[in-house]
This record gives structure tokens, sequence and C-alpha cells, in this order.
């Protein structure tokens, strides 16, 4: 399910419409029949004109893909903890925009777990779909793939690395939109983050004032 915000100009909704359809990893899968999508694809992004934050995670688990409603599961519900925001708060549209590096599931690998993203989708479709949202002035990276992307050269060697120096990237002159990289909330992290309480002592207030200034309307860093 591709949605946009419904005063999307014309173009966006253009965008939106083409995700909706893609069968890229269906039908002209990278690296040959071998590696076609097992699955009917089911692209999930919601591209807005308004919102001033984008949210890029990884891929659509299962549950999404069943649903098609980005981040309604248990990462979810850890995500929106971290903003410090209600379900309502993220699924408007005039203020988060969510785009995976990957619109479909991946499915799973021999261990049960969810596959990288698909090969294909990031270079097909995410320069258009960040040129469709200039307005957004916060990029929250989740996890080593978005990162990989939205830092390019910058990022570190691992995502915890890369994720230690949030303050950098956040405070950046370079153009374009700021980049936070976060850590994925699944569950599966869970050992992470009892690891590194440095990340919710000291990038989750950060992230929290962010957010809250930004959808409240005001376009400025808060970090000292």
């Amino acid at each position: 399910m591709v949605s946009v915000f419904p005063n999307a100009p014309d173009a966006i909704g253009a965008l939106g419409r083409a995700i909706a359809s893609c069968r890229i990893c269906r039908d002209s899968p990278y690296g040959g029949e071998a590696f076609r999508l097992p699955h009917e694809p089911r692209p999930i992004a919601w591209l807005s004109s308004e919102a001033p934050i984008l949210i890029a995670g990884q891929a659509p688990g299962l549950k999404v893909h069943e649903s098609g409603l980005p981040f309604n599961d248990a990462s979810g519900d850890r995500l929106r903890q971290w903003l410090g925001v209600d379900r309502e708060t993220f699924y408007d549209r005039s203020r988060f925009g969510i785009a995976p590096m990957g619109f479909c599931f991946p499915g799973y690998d021999v261990q049960g777990h969810d596959l990288p993203p698909r090969r294909e989708c990031a270079p097909h479709w995410r320069a258009s779909v960040m040129a469709a949202m200039p307005q957004v002035q916060l990029v929250l990276a989740i996890g080593q793939y978005a990162q990989t992307y939205h830092l390019g050269e910058r990022r570190r060697r691992t995502m915890t690395e890369t994720v230690t120096h949030w303050r950098e990237f956040l405070l950046s002159n370079r153009p374009g939109p700021r980049v936070l990289p976060l850590p994925h909330p699944s569950w599966r992290n869970t050992g992470w983050l009892k690891r590194n309480p440095w990340f919710e002592a000291e990038v989750l207030p950060v992230l929290r004032r962010e957010v809250s200034l930004l959808i409240a309307g005001n376009d400025f860093p808060v970090v000292g």
C-alpha cells in the first residue's frame, strides 16, 4: 500500500501510484530468476508533500505486509515510544513520511529472520522519492541499509559506530535534510539497547525534542 498525503501535488501522487504498481523484484529480479521475490509484491510507502520528518527504515515485515500499514507491529510500538508520539500523530502524513529502503516484505532466510531489503528497490526509486519531498528537514535513518544510503561515505564501519557519532550527522551543515542514525527498533535489538545505555540516555531525549519542534512547525536544531 502506497499512500500519499491527500493534498499532495500531482507529481508526488503519480510517484506513489508508480511505486504501488512496481513489480521489479518479481518480474526482473537482480541476479536472475533464482532471486525472484517468492510472493506477490505489496509496496508500502507513505509519501507526503508536507511532512518535515522522513522515517527511512529497512523493509516491511510480514505483519506490515499483511496489513499494509507501516510500522504496524512491535517495532513500530517501540519506535513511537522513542519518538514520543502516539499512533495518531505517527500516522499523520503532514508530520511524518515513511519510505523504507525496500518497499516490499523480502521474505525470511533459513534461520527465520527477515531478509535484507530487496536490491532492486533503492537504485530504482530512492532518488525520486527524495526529490519528491524537498520539504523534509530530518531523516531518521533506521538500520545499516538506510544509513548506508543517507550517510554515504560518512557512515562508520558498523551500525553501532555510526549511531555513536550521531551528533556529527545531526549537526552537519551539508545541503539537504539532517540525518539522525538510529538502530532498528526491533525487539531483537533489546540486547543491544542494554549494552548501549547511552542511546536511551543521550540520543532519545534529543530525538524527542527534535520531533516535537519539527511537527510543531519549527525548523532549527536543538543540539548544543
